[in-house]
């Protein structure tokens, strides 16, 4: 195993040391393992936080700022976040409006980020929850019941936190989430497994000349393996089990092509022109897009595909200003 650490025990510690260190707009209780903006919640705000294992940066902490997300609870690595961590994000980024729990459809994800909203419900806080779940390579998995939730959280966070940040109140913040989960959809694909750090070793083996279709952001199986194609044919791999499985024909869309770590730019933006050839051709209006590692996999080679249908309300909120370490336009 080689990587830039100290000891694999202290990873995320440090990690976090490193993010306040270096973002001025945030501030990281490093008892709770939380990162919060550095400026309280204005009042009459709803908050907007979120939260998972560590090992997917610039997701969730990289998305912690004006315009995003109000707070963001680091798990050790590929691990959830406990309930106090979830609680102290909570109870600490409440200001009076209530706050948004954006959840990844993992098991102990869901289970400790409900424990936790419990829990604040009892301090007086009203907690209401979005479950993103928008990955069509299976339907479960090593750590899921239902659908992965993998990139749409990524859109999701920034529309969201967009309409928080306007001064919606709660219930229209969930009406615009629901509206994002119900209309977004990811594949993905591995060209390597990536290393746990405490594991010091790879969380599976793939073959040299093998690639596996449908990962999970964990290492969890995919769909099937087969021999090393061609970028063309990989992306026709994304791209059609998403079509096939949500009607974006004729629709305005915003497409991601997501690294998993440690794929180069170059090979990203490769794969967005292939992508976009068949979003094309299969009538569907690409108006924005993202091209980059925004939700990774430690050091795993491959990329991800996310397809989202907005229209004029989404769209607005998805150029609405943002200022946060991962994504940043309009201020």
């Amino acid at each position: 195993m080689k990587k830039l650490i100290n000891s694999p025990d202290d990873v995320l510690a440090e990690a976090l040391k490193g993010v306040d260190a270096a973002d001025e707009n945030v501030r990281v209780d490093h008892t709770h393992r939380v990162i919060f903006r550095a400026e309280p919640t204005r009042p009459g705000k709803v908050a907007v936080i979120s939260g998972g294992g560590s090992g997917h940066e610039p997701l969730h902490s990289g998305f912690v700022g004006v315009g995003m997300l109000d707070a963001a609870c680091a798990g050790q690595v590929f691990t959830s976040p406990t309930p106090d961590q979830i609680l102290a994000a909570t109870v600490g980024t409440d200001a009076g409006a209530g706050v948004l729990h954006v959840v990844k459809n993992y098991t102990g994800d869901v289970m400790n980020f409900e424990m936790a909203a419990e829990l604040a419900a009892e301090q007086g806080v009203r907690v209401e929850t979005v479950v993103v779940a928008d990955d069509v390579a299976v339907e479960d998995s090593l750590y899921t019941a239902g659908r992965r939730g993998v990139g749409l959280t990524v859109l999701l966070e920034k529309i969201v936190g967009a309409a928080a940040e306007e001064g919606r109140d709660l219930d229209a913040v969930v009406e615009v989430a629901n509206k994002v989960t119900g209309h977004g959809r990811s594949m993905g694909m591995a060209l390597t497994s990536c290393t746990v750090p405490a594991a010091g070793k790879p969380t599976f083996e793939l073959p040299e000349d093998q690639m596996e279709i449908g990962i999970g952001i964990h290492g969890e199986p995919g769909r099937h393996r087969e021999p090393l194609t061609g970028a063309k044919d990989i992306a026709r791999q994304l791209v059609e089990p998403i079509l096939a499985d949500h009607d974006f024909a004729g629709s305005e869309t915003i497409v991601m092509v997501n690294g998993m770590g440690a794929t180069p730019l170059m090979e990203l933006y490769l794969m967005y022109g292939e992508v976009r050839t068949l979003l094309d051709a299969a009538g569907v209006t690409v108006v924005r897009n993202l091209v980059g590692n925004y939700i990774t996999s430690l050091d795993m080679a491959g990329c991800s595909v996310t397809v989202a249908k907005v229209d004029d309300e989404l769209l607005a909120l998805w150029d609405a200003p943002v200022r946060t370490a991962g994504l940043r336009w309009g201020l």
